[in-house]
């Protein structure tokens, strides 16, 4: 089953700091044991099952499922394409077995799993990220899952780390405090947004009397009454071998780790008692009809509408076919509610969700209302698309190509180890069979014609959907209150707080403890140096990095071109993104729906997204389709007309876009914090308006991509199944009549200086429930000398949010953030150090504090030989890591070339790394952290300007 929906709901994405230039895609690939395929044309109409293993193999082929005396179910898959492995723990615990008035206690539980066990009376991210490598746990209505993907080596201390918190959590009453801060945090954070608030009023009324109809994450009043007996009980009841589903998948000796699986795992006893578990009925049978609409008013630039409708559980033999009606209506370029809601102008976005689940699920539309638009009409608007399904048959083709998208997304979303073991965990925890995937393909394959119009008509009545509307009652945007404008200081109005010992007496402290708690590992590193790309230049100066990879059926795409949003005109912001978002719109050759009919009818995909730097290029295909991906990429970057239609569709958007960031408080942060970092007249500085988007027309496209798309701008990295030679070839053929019509632009970027004193900014945005913070300044190139040092310095002091000193205090000790780190990002032109927070607006003031003192702590004292070689580490293995998974591959291969390494760049970061110094540490602590020269920004409800933040007149 597709496994991307499972992070939607139950986590907060991490604050992205969106200065940086490129962002690497969120899921990534496999490596399964795939035919090699040659490059040759294929029709359209190939058959899906010619995306499928070499003979049809099942992707669960290699999977061997045990059950230990305890119970516990073990899943293991050997891929040894990389010497990284992941390993996941499964329970079947979710919101779902929650009892009345104990809304989020699953969530909770999760939370409180990290504060140690017996044992081992350590913050286990602590031990985790001293590991190295990816880890992070999940709650959802039916599971609670932790994961951590790391180099092979560390396997087996993963193994005795996960045993002893399945048997011995440290649960008290200090952990649960810090703990239900850190997750009331997190909902405050849920709560910000319209989207969260509007889909839990019409869950809770669809689903009265459902666990369902719940929040994952709980309400604030029922976690700030959870005590630790109750905790406790929840965690005896459900954390227990056999109610639990191990996952190993990756590089590892299937015969010697089920030994030590043996000896950490399977000398946990099975409870005599039978799990206690509430049975619910199935969501078909328990939903409530409503008979007017939800309608919820407040502060808002961007009205909604959204229906819901009960659908069935997830082994229900009806749910591909659902799969197959939400891609034809919704998830095509030239989709049903496409063409009627965002092309007719009545709104500008459409998103729909359909969580399979073990109870029954739901499927839901939401519709952003362009402004002044009736949402009644939209409603209705939407009913008749959603009808036409079940009164007139859909066709053939529309059927085949999503049954082809659906396919090829699974197997491009599923392409590194840390996804497989999602996709086996979920599946097993869930439907009870870890071979669901395999069976759910096949029944999406059977999907016919009269399926689709049979089951529309069965679940997707109108009598039976719950319908809500948001109705902004106040515009953000055109709000002339006094606490609608920015507020700031300078000078010092805070006092830092005072530490019991010396900081570094602190940290040394913590590093014996955790010495003594992580298991027995060689912490050597794994020997297998990534192989490197071959590169190419076309005669016209476009550059190509070629890396062939055989264990994968698919191939990803990466580029560059220099035309990004520094090149905006001082009155044009937002030119060089909306020159992106209308490449695809159409060529001299084809039109937009062509274009996208082309790539989906293969289950290709192909986007382009403008960064502050450059214009960042994403494609992926299965490998018989390249040529057609690079056809079209050819095509549309070469040939655009940029049509006026599209134009305005695609400028409506990014108002609605722009008014939608404007009542976003992390948004809000951003803007401010960039624009108070870089001046006006600097690249960075400027940010779209509605008049500079209004301003725009056709003209202004045409010229800035005839300007700044050129082939020497442009860098192409591909990986995956292909023939380099042939992909060569085929570059060659397509690009090199490409040529720049005239002389390249240039652009200087004025030297910055941190402020002279501390600036404070309270931008207020009312009605939310959590404020966002952002701390920094003006920071460092790539090309500096300082980088690799900055990176563990960086690392040390929030890189990541428990293990870090930022994390371990802020977080951890203190309890007030859901999440706080730092980040180093440096460009060609610029640099740009910030550390960014989310808390209760009440915390921020003291928030801030801390984190200033942390700060000069570090500037002042420095940090320790062990904090050093714990962070160097921890980066090589991340990095390590990082690269076992194809899109993090071929993006660094990208960027090394883009800021003008070589290609063995790729092998020399970590040596970079290991050679930093403790001195060199140091000395950047003093050259680049200044706290008391620092730009704060802090968006809240204007609780915080009461609480010290002076006005400017």
């Amino acid at each position: 089953m597709p496994v991307s929906y499972l992070l939607r709901r139950y986590r907060t994405p991490l604050l992205l700091f969106i200065i940086c230039l490129v962002a690497v895609i969120s899921w990534r690939g496999s490596q399964l044991a795939y035919i090699r395929v040659a490059i040759t044309p294929r029709s359209v109409g190939s058959r899906i099952m010619e995306v499928l293993p070499l003979n049809n193999k099942p992707l669960t082929k290699d999977v061997q499922k045990k059950v230990l005396k305890n119970g516990l179910t073990i899943l293991t898959k050997e891929v040894h394409s990389s010497p990284v492995v992941t390993l996941q723990v499964w329970y079947k615990l979710g919101s779902r077995d929650e009892e009345t008035g104990l809304n989020g206690i699953a969530h909770q539980l999760e939370h409180v799993m990290f504060q140690g066990t017996k044992k081992r009376p350590i913050q286990f991210g602590r031990l985790f990220n001293a590991l190295g490598g990816e880890w992070n746990a999940f709650t959802g209505y039916d599971h609670t899952a932790y994961y951590e993907t790391v180099e092979s080596n560390k396997l087996f201390a993963l193994l005795e780390l996960e045993a002893d918190r399945l048997r011995n959590a440290l649960i008290n009453a200090k952990a649960l405090e810090i703990e239900k801060r850190v997750v009331i945090s997190e909902l405050q954070g849920y709560e910000n947004s319209v989207d969260y608030r509007l889909g839990s009023a019409i869950l809770k009324q669809k689903f009265p009397n459902h666990a369902y109809g719940l929040p994952v994450g709980g309400t604030k009043a029922d976690v700030q009454k959870l005590n630790v007996e109750q905790v406790r009980k929840y965690y005896r009841n459900f954390y227990r071998p056999d109610n639990a589903v191990l996952v190993i998948v990756g590089d590892f000796n299937r015969k010697k780790t089920m030994e030590m699986v043996g000896k950490t795992f399977g000398k946990i006893p099975k409870p005599l008692q039978p799990i206690k578990r509430t049975r619910i009925a199935k969501t078909l049978d328990s939903y409530k009809i409503a008979s007017d609409p939800i309608v919820l008013k407040g502060p808002g630039n961007t009205a909604l509408v959204q229906a819901v409708y009960p659908i069935p559980d997830v082994n229900h033999e009806d749910i591909p076919v659902l799969d197959v009606i939400n891609y034809i209506l919704s998830m095509d370029k030239n989709s049903y509610l496409e063409r009627a809601l965002v092309k007719s102008g009545l709104a500008t976005e459409i998103k729909t969700y359909l969580p399979k689940l073990s109870a029954g699920g739901w499927y839901e539309i939401l519709v952003k209302a362009n402004p002044k638009q009736d949402l009644s009409k939209i409603d209705d608007a939407m009913k008749v698309e959603v009808a036409k399904l079940a009164q007139q048959p859909v066709t053939q083709q529309e059927v085949k190509r999503a049954q082809m998208k659906l396919t090829a997304s699974l197997i491009l979303d599923n392409r590194d180890i840390t996804n497989q073991g999602i996709q086996l965990g979920n599946d097993e925890t869930v439907t009870g069979d870890y071979r669901y995937t395999d069976k759910y393909l096949a029944a999406l394959n059977r999907v016919s014609v009269g399926d689709v119009q049979r089951v529309n008509r069965k679940y997707l009545n109108p009598e039976v959907r719950t319908v809500g509307f948001f109705q902004p009652t106040f515009n953000y945007k055109d709000s002339k209150s006094p606490s609608s404008v920015a507020n700031s200081s300078t000078g010092e109005i805070i006092d830092f707080p005072e530490h019991q010992s010396p900081i570094n007496e602190v940290e040394e402290k913590d590093f014996i403890q955790m010495s003594e708690y992580l298991p027995i590992v060689d912490f050597g590193p794994m020997v297998q140096e990534p192989t490197l790309p071959q590169q190419f230049s076309l005669d016209n100066g476009l550059k190509l990095l070629l890396l062939p990879d055989q264990n994968t059926p698919t191939v990803t795409l990466n580029g560059y071109v220099k035309a990004g949003q520094e090149f905006d005109p001082e009155n044009k912001g937002g030119l060089a993104a909306m020159v992106a978002a209308n490449l695809m719109s159409g060529t001299r050759e084809q039109d937009g729906i062509l274009i996208a009919n082309n790539l989906a009818s293969r289950g290709a995909g192909l986007e382009f997204e403008s960064y502050r730097e450059g214009v960042a290029i994403r494609g992926s295909s299965l490998s018989a389709d390249l040529p057609m991906l690079i056809r079209v990429l050819a095509d549309v970057i070469k040939n655009p007309i940029f049509p006026e239609k599209e134009l305005e569709i695609s400028r409506k958007k990014a108002l609605s876009k722009l008014a939608e960031n404007s009542e976003d408080p992390t948004e809000v942060a951003i803007k401010t914090f960039v624009q108070s970092v870089y001046p006006k007249h600097h690249p960075l500085h400027k940010f779209p308006s509605d008049n500079s988007l209004n301003s725009i027309n056709r003209e202004d496209l045409i010229s800035f991509n005839a300007k700044h798309y050129r082939p020497e701008s442009t860098t192409l990295v591909l990986t995956g199944n292909f023939e380099v030679q042939q992909v060569y070839s085929l570059i060659k053929e397509e690009f090199s009549d490409w040529k720049a019509k005239i002389p390249a632009p240039s652009l200087k970027y004025p030297n910055v200086d941190i402020p002279e004193n501390l600036v404070q900014l309270n931008p207020v945005v009312n009605d939310k429930a959590q404020a966002i913070t952002y701390i920094g300044h003006q920071g460092i190139k790539r090309q500096d000398s300082r980088y690799y040092a900055t990176l563990v310095l960086n690392q040390i002091l929030g890189g990541d949010t428990v293990s870090s000193r930022l994390g371990a205090e802020i977080r951890d000790r203190q309890g007030l953030t859901y999440g706080i780190y730092s980040s180093v990002n440096a460009g060609n032109n610029f640099g740009t150090f910030a550390i960014e927070m989310q808390t209760a607006p009440e915390d921020a003031r003291q928030a801030i504090a801390s984190t200033r003192k942390l700060m000069e702590d570090l500037h002042c004292q420095g940090v320790t030989a062990r904090e050093v070689e714990a962070a160097k580490r921890t980066l090589i293995s991340n990095y390590n890591v990082s690269l076992a998974q194809p899109e993090e591959l071929a993006n660094q291969i990208l960027m090394n070339e883009v800021y003008g390494f070589t290609p063995g760049e790729l092998h020399k970061f970590t040596a970079k790394i290991k050679d930093v110094s403790l001195k060199q540490v140091n000395k950047v602590a003093r050259e680049l952290l200044h706290p008391d020269k620092v730009i704060v920004v802090t968006t809240s409800p204007s609780i915080v300007i009461e609480k010290g933040y002076k006005q400017t007149k």
